[in-house]
Formats: C-alpha cells, sequence, structure tokens
C-alpha cells in the first residue's frame, strides 16, 4: 500500500510565512519577484515552477478558507464579506499574473529539457489554459462567482414551517420517508412551494449567468458557451458527440432497469400511479432507515467503516476529525448540498454536508470521504496541477468509495434485512443516478447552445428532456413544479457544464466494484494506486491504473446494468 505521511508539514520556502494572502498588498510582491526570474537552467525552472505552486497553493487555501466559512453560515455578514473581498479584490488581480506566469514557463528555452513523460499532462494543461486566457472575462467570472454565491444564499435561507417546526428543507426531506402518503405529500407540496417563492429571483440569476458566459465564451473566440466550457474543463479525451452518445446509452441500456425498479415500487406500494412523494419511502412500508441518531455516531461508525475498507483510511479519517476538518451536521442558514474542498498549502481535506439521520446521509459522507483520501494519497506530489485529478477520476474515487463500503454497512446496520434493504437502496440509486445525470448534461448542453431562449423555452426543454429521462411518475397538477424542479441542482448555477462527470465516473467506479466481488484485496490496491497518481497521468491511464476502461457507450453501460439487475433480483426485498 502507499504511505500517506499525515505528519509532514510543507512551510513556505518562497512566499514569506507572514504574508496574508487575503491582502493584494502582500500577494502582488510575490507574483513581482516570481515574474522577475528568468530560469536560466532545466533545474532552475523546476525550482522557479515549484515555487509558482507554493504562491498558488496559498492563494487557493486562502480562498477555500473564506469558501468554507461563508458556505457554512450564509446568513452571516462577516463570512460574507470575507469571501466576497477575495472574490472581487484577490482572485481578478491574481488571474492576469498567475496567467502571466504560465506564459513564462511555457515560453523559456529550458522547458524542452524536462523529462518529457513528468511534464507531458502540465504541458498540455497550461498550453490550454494560456490559449483560453482573455483578460476582458476576468471580470466576468468575477460576477459568475458572485451570482453563485447569491445562490447559495437564497437556498439555504429556505425553511418550511411542518407542525409548529421550521425546518430546512434537508431536514424536512427526511418526511418524504415517511410511511403516512399523506404526510409525505403535505411536506412535498410544502418543500416545493418554498422554492417556488423564489422563482423569479433564481430565474433572474440563472438569465443573467447564461448571458454572462456566452459573453465569456464569445470573447475566447468560441461560439458558445457549450464549446468553452470543453476546453476550460479541460475534456481532452472526450467530446460534446460523446456526450450524446451517453445520453443514447443511458436511454436504451440504463431505462429498462429504470423501468423494472419504477415498476417494482409501484407494485409493492400498491399505488395506481407513483407520484413524486412515493419515490424515497420505502416501498415495503417499514419504517426509514435510520443509521445514526448522533454526530459521534455517524462520525465512528463511518470511520470504522472506511478501516475495514483499509486501516489506512480509517486513520486517515481519525486524523481528519482530529483537526476539526468536517462539517457534518445541517442548520438554518447552511449552505445546501455536500463537498470536499482541498486546503492546498498545508494540502489537508475538509467535508462540507448537510447530515439530518438519514441514509443517503451516510452515503454521502462516504462519497466525501473518497474525495478526501483522493486528496491526502496525492498529499507527497510536489506539482499543484498534479496533486488534482481531472474530475471524471475523481468522482471515481468518491463513488468507488461508495461501493467499496458495501460490504461493511453492517456497522451501521446490524440486522441482515435492514443491511439487505440499505444494499439494494445504493444500487438502486446508482441506476436511477444514470437517467438524471443524462437529464442534466442534456439540459445544459441545450442551454448553453441556445443562449437567447426564453424562459418559457427553458421550461419546456426541461420537461421533455426529463419525460425522455423519467419512468413512472405522474406530475399531474404539479405542472409548474415540474417545469421549475432544476432550480434545485446547483451545479447549473455554480459549476456548469460539471455533470456528465458523474456518469463516466460511475461506470468506473462501477468496474472497480465488479473487480472487488472478484477479489477485494487487489481492487482496493489498485483503486488506491490509482489515487495517488493524482493528476499526473492522462484520464484514460488514471482509468487503467484503477483496472478500468475509460468508455462511456452502450457497450460500456449494458455489461454493468446486467450486473446490477443480478445483484438485485439475488438481494430480494
Amino acid at each position: 500500500m502507499i504511505h500517506v505521511d499525515l505528519k509532514r508539514e510543507f512551510p513556505r520556502k518562497f512566499v514569506s510565512r507572514t504574508a496574508d494572502m487575503g491582502e493584494w498588498t502582500d500577494v502582488e510582491p510575490v507574483f513581482t519577484e516570481l515574474l522577475a526570474r528568468h530560469p536560466a537552467s532545466p533545474p532552475g525552472l523546476e525550482r522557479w515552477l515549484l515555487d509558482r505552486d507554493e504562491l498558488g497553493a496559498a492563494l487557493s487555501e486562502e480562498e477555500a478558507r473564506r469558501y468554507i466559512a461563508m458556505t457554512t453560515q450564509t446568513d452571516d455578514p462577516v463570512r460574507e464579506a470575507g469571501y466576497q473581498h477575495f472574490v472581487e479584490h484577490i482572485a481578478p488581480k491574481s488571474k492576469p499574473l498567475a496567467q502571466a506566469a504560465e506564459k513564462a514557463f511555457l515560453e523559456n528555452p529550458h522547458r524542452s529539457s524536462l523529462p518529457a513523460d513528468r511534464y507531458a499532462v502540465l504541458n498540455r494543461k497550461l498550453a490550454n489554459s494560456v490559449a483560453l486566457f482573455r483578460i476582458e472575462n476576468v471580470p466576468l467570472e468575477t460576477r459568475d462567482e458572485l451570482l453563485a454565491q447569491k445562490y447559495h444564499k437564497l437556498m439555504g435561507a429556505m425553511t418550511v414551517s411542518i407542525d409548529g417546526a421550521e425546518l430546512t428543507l434537508q431536514q424536512a426531506s427526511k418526511l418524504l420517508e415517511q410511511t403516512d402518503r399523506s404526510v409525505r405529500q403535505a411536506t412535498w407540496e410544502r418543500m416545493a412551494a418554498r422554492q417556488l417563492l423564489d422563482k423569479e429571483p433564481l430565474e433572474q440569476t440563472f438569465d443573467d449567468l447564461v448571458a454572462l458566459r456566452a459573453e465569456t465564451a464569445a470573447n475566447a473566440g468560441f461560439a458558445n458557451f457549450r464549446d468553452y466550457a470543453f476546453k476550460k474543463l479541460e475534456r481532452f479525451d472526450y467530446t460534446p458527440e460523446d456526450c450524446y452518445r451517453f445520453h443514447d446509452a443511458v436511454e436504451s441500456a440504463v431505462m429498462p432497469l429504470v423501468h423494472k425498479i419504477r415498476s417494482r415500487r409501484q407494485q409493492l406500494l400498491k399505488e395506481d400511479k407513483l407520484r413524486p412523494w412515493d419515490l424515497a419511502v420505502d416501498p415495503l412500508g417499514r419504517p426509514p432507515l435510520a443509521p445514526f441518531s448522533t454526530t459521534t455516531q455517524f462520525v465512528e461508525g463511518a470511520k470504522n467503516i472506511f478501516g475495514q475498507i483499509d486501516p489506512a483510511f480509517g486513520e486517515q479519517f481519525q486524523f481528519m476529525i482530529d483537526r476539526e476538518l468536517l462539517d457534518l451536521e445541517n442548520r438554518k442558514g447552511k449552505a445546501p448540498g455536500g463537498y470536499q474542498s482541498s486546503l492546498q498549502e498545508r494540502r489537508f481535506p475538509f467535508i462540507f454536508m448537510n447530515a439530518v439521520g438519514r441514509d443517503s446521509d451516510l452515503r454521502t459522507l462516504i462519497h466525501e470521504g473518497g474525495h478526501a483520501f483522493h486528496m491526502l494519497a496525492a498529499r507527497n506530489e510536489a506539482l499543484l496541477e498534479y496533486r488534482h485529478a481531472p474530475m471524471e477520476f475523481c468522482e471515481v474515487a468518491s463513488m468507488g468509495m461508495e461501493l467499496l463500503a458495501l460490504p461493511h454497512l453492517g456497522v451501521f446496520y446490524e440486522k441482515h434485512e435492514d443491511y439487505q434493504r440499505a444494499y439494494r437502496a445504493r444500487l438502486e440509486d446508482l441506476v436511477l443516478l444514470f437517467p438524471a445525470i443524462a437529464l442534466g448534461d442534456a439540459f445544459q448542453h441545450w442551454i448553453h447552445t441556445h443562449p437567447q431562449h426564453t424562459r418559457e423555452e427553458r421550461g419546456r426543454a426541461w420537461v421533455e428532456l426529463a419525460n425522455r429521462f423519467t419512468a413512472l411518475v405522474d406530475w399531474t397538477g404539479y405542472e409548474e413544479q415540474r417545469t421549475f424542479q432544476w432550480h434545485g441542482i446547483l451545479h447549473f448555477f455554480a459549476v456548469p457544464f460539471y455533470y456528465i462527470e458523474y456518469g463516466i465516473a460511475q461506470i468506473g467506479a462501477l468496474q472497480v466494484w465488479m473487480n472487488s466481488l472478484r477479489n477485494y484485496r487487489d481492487a482496493v490496491e489498485r483503486y488506491w494506486q490509482a489515487l495517488s497518481l493524482g493528476g499526473s497521468r492522462p484520464l484514460p491511464d488514471l482509468f487503467a491504473a484503477a483496472g478500468a476502461q475509460f468508455r462511456f457507450d452502450r457497450t460500456a453501460l449494458q455489461p454493468l446494468m446486467d450486473a446490477i439487475g443480478e445483484k438485485l433480483d439475488q438481494l430480494g426485498g
């Protein structure tokens, strides 16, 4: 197994230890000193590159800390102002200088003498970055981030009153697992109605984002934001046409199994039709799975699972506990969702989520734990760009961890019936994730290749695509709620086009899972070794290192769906 030295520190050598990365008067002189140097040998160029990365890591961590502070309490004006200060006054001034540094590296005559295998990925990344950069896009990117912050604030403020208690939408969602259908319907209606209250500001925010992103793409010489985003996201190994093939593959290879899963649910519930509030309840009428009641139970149980996958993972998670690198509980004012953020200067991960005691919370923590272990596995990598893999493989780390955890769910579910139920729920949700990914990705392709669309056209496009990738759910009487259902998906607002990665990665993770069914220890070892590569290899090579093929067409999907279908039949109820 690889060794991760959690005690190792990475003190600043180039950037002053007293320099405040949130103050431009401290940041600018460091850039000035860096850009004034002209390395005169290959070793000198490598040393210069490490100094550039030290500065980049310090800036990255400063922004990450402020983002974490803001999202953990969106209604705190001091935290909001702190993040906004960085976005408006540090990042815009840093970007042109960071680009100048990238250009200086590419133009240095000694770059060609550096080891080709070591620097091939970096050369490609930096060449792409320099080619895309336009100074006029810097203020547009700042506005984009601030609009995304506005979305977080709108969603973080949403609450509903149920039985006299004020609940966040995440807290209220627990009631969608209640066996009383009237309770589920009333809860769902209140949640949907609350979201519709902010329909206008959410629509306006998205209108502004679409226009802003179209302008950004045009400035860089692209016909539309979709084509620009593919370059910006460094999608070197696939094209928009491959995404369309993925959509078709989901329709042909996955939707039949989706229909089977939904039909089974409808039959077991003994309902004529499945309604939106019938999708989370146990179809056999059992009470909701409740894997934990306190955060302490949650954290200790997760550590146990990670330790059973491999003892080193348990030790790394304990390290995160000790260093207070977790914020797990839901509360009013906290931004929705979950994420893992990388504190690049110290090279530590941070996990953020909104736990309310649901089975899905356990899945989220294991998922984000996979991201955290990925970050730690590449901790010793000297180059900043190589400490982060392409997102398509980052999600293999997280989704692969979810699947490797399946044999160990008994930590939370001592009853065999509950264990099988949780196992089945994970596989079913995994299948149902594919059409959700295809829907979200196809919607964004439409949005950003039709930037002049009206709000009405946008709503119709969503519904048409939802019909293509939804099975046996009746929305009669709730047409408006369905039209604006996409407002709850933060990716569209905050990280555009970051969606297909989940589908590509899920195919890779499923291959890791199938390997684990044949030889668990070998599958874990290959998985971890692949994580340790960080982003130092092209995407297909990272998949191969984990024991998977990089492809996401029907040929890849069909055997995986067949294997899941067979496993679901074995699990029964």
